[in-house]
């Protein structure tokens, strides 16, 4: 399959489908609609977890020392009330199973990722703030991407203040820990960068990109999905070709939200990610 038949196989899905594919520090090999804005669902957790590792290398934050777990956040709507997660909307008991208690912000900024845990993804943005998240987005290169709120905070949703990736954005900010695992970069120190794509190796939800790849082929990834929303974002590190990015954004009818049409939604990016894959020594 060439990249305009993966487009024109695309362009009969209903919705937006965006794509960036390509090599590090090189021009991307394909793109469709890269930067067209999709709300970000839990991609942004990638943002996050860069400013927590930031804050800690300049001593702001220590990753290993214990820290409340409470499931209670100020919104970002200045003089909107608290908000707390809803526990059937998460992904991971095992931060639930500690509220009252406490749990490093290395074990939480973990399971946000790996699990995708929502309560520990608004408990780490909590430590580290908004602004930090920004900051990443802006050093990473990304253009059109914002974190504007926690996860489930709705009074800001309904003041219009929300996140949003474009694939561009997401294949530039894993880029960047990519590149900055190997010489220092922009983000943070190249220990840092390499602890960052451990965490994002040992990713548990493998249902779209990574189920479109030979088992056991390495992807550094996180994906995102609420109704309407199916993303993936990684980097795939195959034995017999140089790594490459590949961020596929979807707001489409195959997300609806009932199991049939989010096992569609999977089953596109796995589709997508086949392709390229199949195209690998060619990028």
């Amino acid at each position: 399959m060439t990249w305009d038949d993966l487009d024109a196989h695309l362009d009969r899905v209903p919705g937006t489908v965006s794509a960036y594919v390509g090599r590090l520090d090189a021009p991307p090999t394909w793109t469709r609609h890269a930067d067209a804005g999709h709300y970000a669902a839990s991609t942004m957790k990638v943002a996050v977890l860069a400013a927590l590792h930031r804050a800690a290398e300049t001593g702001a934050l220590d990753l290993d020392a214990p820290v409340p777990v409470v499931n209670d956040f100020d919104s970002a709507q200045p003089g909107a009330p608290r908000f707390a997660n809803a526990q059937p909307y998460d992904n991971d008991d095992a931060v639930w199973d500690r509220i009252g208690g406490t749990a490093s912000l290395r074990w939480l900024a973990d399971r946000m990722i790996v699990r995708s845990s929502n309560l520990a993804t608004n408990l780490v943005l909590g430590h580290v703030g908004l602004p930090a998240v920004a900051e990443v987005w802006a050093l990473a290169g990304a253009r059109n991407s914002v974190t504007g709120r926690g996860i489930e905070d709705f009074a800001a949703r309904e003041a219009g203040i929300t996140n949003t990736v474009t694939a561009a954005d997401l294949a530039a900010l894993l880029g960047a820990l990519a590149t900055g695992a190997d010489t220092p970069g922009p983000l943070a120190s190249p220990a840092a960068c390499t602890t960052m794509l451990d965490v994002l190796l040992a990713q548990e939800h493998r249902e779209d990109l990574a189920a479109g790849l030979p088992e056991g082929t390495r992807i550094a990834h996180k994906n995102g999905w609420v109704r309407g929303v199916r993303h993936g974002a990684g980097l795939v590190l195959p034995d017999d070709a140089p790594p490459y990015l590949i961020a596929v954004c979807t707001t489409t009818e195959l997300a609806g939200g009932d199991d049939q049409v989010e096992d569609d939604a999977c089953l596109l990016l796995a589709h997508i990610s086949t392709q390229v894959w199949a195209a690998r020594h060619q990028l």
